[in-house]
């Protein structure tokens, strides 16, 4: 046979793709996962020595191309000859009690001494002797019951899989497109791609639990899902053009489900349930930036449609500044904005249609929200728009979520964040408080939405936020490592920018990451936010987890134990820990003992408490100057406010409705295109510093 082949040579350190040569003749040995092939036309050998370290010759080593089925042993004076392929390059030789060796025989000449080491103790072979971690006055971790939370949530993000438009800047993390529902006095959180999905008892800690709904091995999971519970039954399903399964489980922690439908029958990208009261059921859904967002009844037993489908809204960017595309709703060029995330919630005889806006990969990412008597409409846009919204701090954007009532009957919003670091897709999770004022006025509080915030306990006013008060402390503070990966460095965990990070040179244990606070300061939690630098994993694995430990000190010379988690065998990309009383230090330093997935890296080290003096003074020379050319448009200025890092400004659509928070840090102006063209605004302004008065 005479044929052009493509030839894989496949070994531990890289892969080599080779065109044959059409004269050139092959036999094939087939492979699980990769064929390997021998030339016949130009058979050829390798020869040389074995020896051990000392030099004496090895009887019986073996020595064989890597990926190849070929293989010899070594004579009783340690000398070997091999037929080798044209393409082979690499010998790998292997002797009882010697460490393997790998040898380019194509750089040597003549009759190689190919000399094996003594076997050292590899501690992959070895289980390493598990650590037991010790309880502190700050910390148990046997008895961790914290009563408070910080965005990101603090869950394990999934790896992207491996596909090829995703793994040009290498492995990260991502989920978007959240819901969570309430089933038997428990939070499940469904979100895109995560091979399953988060239970929590009170939305602080979060448990994965497997129950992949996975078709075909190229499949990134179910994407962008849909939720909802009918009695004892859970039901779910992912986005769709050509149909897929309704599953459903009586027993959903299990993370066992049964097909309930085979295959629907819209093409529901993006779709949200909502089972009204008389028990008809109802879809909303669509993506894109063309088609508007639609709804239909569909048959509580089959999911087919029984009634007409309509179309309920489409975006007006000209109308509405905070629709445009863009990262700062800047870019009227590149494409046309997009609605999608279409979600119901039926608050007293009302039907409230939430949907995300311009861009899932923006700040801007924002959810707006219409309203109707009707749960088909026709829809109303409601002037507080958007609903949720988030374009500054730490965490960013607050799109395609999903709003649910707790134990309680406080309404929460679970949205997404913008990182889009490695690529634009890289997202996460946000949760914040959320409900509708006395005048039916749907909003979301994400005022102090990236501090520590109160988890429920019982009836709350959710126009008031449920922040701490613990103020951010980390903010610039001064970072030494124990070393550094290239331009990565320790500054950049204290920047107050999920966008950036540092890296130590490995993910060995003892790498170390040490703040300086500037002064003694009262610490009250911390969030260790990990970034996925140099990561290799794609997919969900099983040893995926984080192990640290944090110390503080007076001096940064005498150091005391603060917080251990050396046996935490769980994934806590963004673990927050609430300490159980304050503790009055200057100096922390966060070492590593087990690193997740690639190097030792994070984003920030997120420090919180009260530096123990007097909140800023009052902002002064603050000023909105709307444009008169585009009134979507307005500059915001005012002055420094004493020892200030940052400021919220407020803004809505009457003087006692400053629903809308935005965050801006080291600044004093900001460039604000979200007003809607023909709406009167409010704005006020506070100055954040290191204390607070609650």
């Amino acid at each position: 046979m005479k044929h052009a082949f493509i030839f894989f040579t496949l070994s531990l350190l890289s892969l080599e793709v080779r065109a044959l040569p059409r004269n050139d003749s092959v036999k094939v040995v087939k492979g699980q996962v990769s064929d390997y092939y021998i030339s016949t036309a130009k058979p050829a050998t390798t020869e040389g020595y074995v020896t051990d370290e000392n030099g004496a010759p090895l009887h019986g080593a073996t020595v064989m191309p890597l990926a190849s089925p070929v293989h010899c042993n070594s004579r009783a004076d340690g000398y070997f000859s091999l037929a080798v392929g044209k393409h082979d390059s690499v010998l790998m030789i292997y002797y009882p009690g010697k460490e393997i060796e790998r040898f380019n025989f194509r750089r040597s000449a003549g009759k190689p001494r190919i000399r094996l080491s003594p076997l050292r103790e590899s501690a992959a072979l070895i289980a390493p002797a598990v650590p037991v971690a010790r309880a502190t006055r700050w910390f148990d971790p046997k008895n961790d019951n914290p009563d408070t939370y910080c965005n990101p949530v603090n869950m394990g993000y999934d790896f992207r899989c491996y596909l090829n438009d995703v793994v040009r800047n290498g492995s990260f993390r991502s989920t978007a497109d959240p819901l969570i529902v309430l089933y038997k006095d428990e939070y499940y959180l469904f979100s895109t791609n995560q091979a399953g999905f988060f239970l929590s008892r009170d939305l602080s800690r979060w448990e994965f639990v497997y129950a992949s709904f996975q078709r075909f091995p190229t499949d990134d999971d179910l994407c962008a899902p849909a939720a909802f519970v009918r009695g004892d039954t859970l039901f779910y399903t992912g986005s769709t053009y050509a149909g897929m399964p309704v599953w459903y489980s009586t027993d959903p922690k299990s993370g066992r489900f049964k097909r309930y439908v085979e295959k629907t029958v819209l093409p529901s990208w993006d779709p949200g349930f909502l089972e009204d009261d008389d028990g008809r059921l109802y879809m909303y859904y669509g993506s894109s930036n063309e088609y508007p967002l639609k709804g239909v009844e569909l048959s509580r037993h089959g999911f087919y449609p029984v009634g007409r489908i309509e179309e309920l809204m489409s975006l007006h960017p000209a109308r509405h500044g905070w629709e445009r595309f863009g990262m700062n709703n800047d870019d009227s060029l590149t494409l046309a904005p997009f609605t999608e995330g279409a979600w119901m919630t039926k608050h007293r005889g009302k039907y409230y249609l939430q949907y995300g806006a311009p861009g899932t990969e923006f700040k801007v990412y924002a959810d707006g929200v219409y309203v109707s008597d009707k749960p088909l409409g026709p829809f109303v846009y409601q002037q507080h728009n958007p609903m949720s919204y988030k374009p500054g701090g730490f965490v960013l954007g607050a799109g395609h979520g999903g709003t649910f009532a707790d134990r309680f009957g406080n309404y929460w919003h679970v949205a997404t964040c913008m990182l889009s670091l490695k690529y634009k897709f890289e997202r996460r999770i946000a949760l914040y408080p959320a409900g509708f004022d006395d005048d039916g006025v749907m909003y979301c509080n994400t005022a102090f939405g990236d501090y520590p915030c109160r988890t429920p306990r019982g009836k709350a006013d959710h126009t008031k936020s449920r922040f701490t008060g613990w103020m951010l402390l980390s903010y610039g503070k001064r970072m030494t490592a124990s070393s550094s990966d290239g331009e990565h460095l320790p500054q950049n965990a204290s920047d107050e920018n999920i966008r950036t990070y540092w890296s130590a040179a490995s993910d060995k244990r003892g790498e170390w990451l040490q703040m300086d606070l500037g002064a003694t300061k009262e610490v009250r939690a911390i969030q260790i936010n990990y970034y996925d630098h140099k990561a290799t994993q794609y997919n969900k694995a099983m040893d995926i987890y984080h192990q640290y430990r944090v110390l503080h000190s007076l001096d940064g010379e005498a150091w005391e134990l603060l917080i251990d988690k050396s046996d935490n065998d769980t994934d806590v990309p963004h673990d927050y820990v609430q300490l159980r009383e304050p503790v009055s230090t200057r100096y922390l330093k966060l070492e590593n003992i087990h690193a997740a997935a690639g190097h030792f890296a994070l984003s920030d080290l997120r420090v919180f408490g009260s530096a123990g003096g007097s909140p800023p003074p009052k902002v002064s020379s603050f000023k909105v100057n709307r444009s008169t050319s585009d009134p979507r448009n307005a500059l915001i200025t005012w002055d420094k406010a004493g020892d200030a890092y940052g400021y919220n400004i407020y803004y809505g659509v009457h003087p006692d409705k400053l629903y809308n928070c935005i965050t801006v840090n080291g600044a004093t102006s900001y460039d604000f295109r979200g007003l809607d063209v023909d709406t009167q605004y409010y704005f006020a302004i506070e100055a954040l510093n290191e204390n607070y008065e609650l």
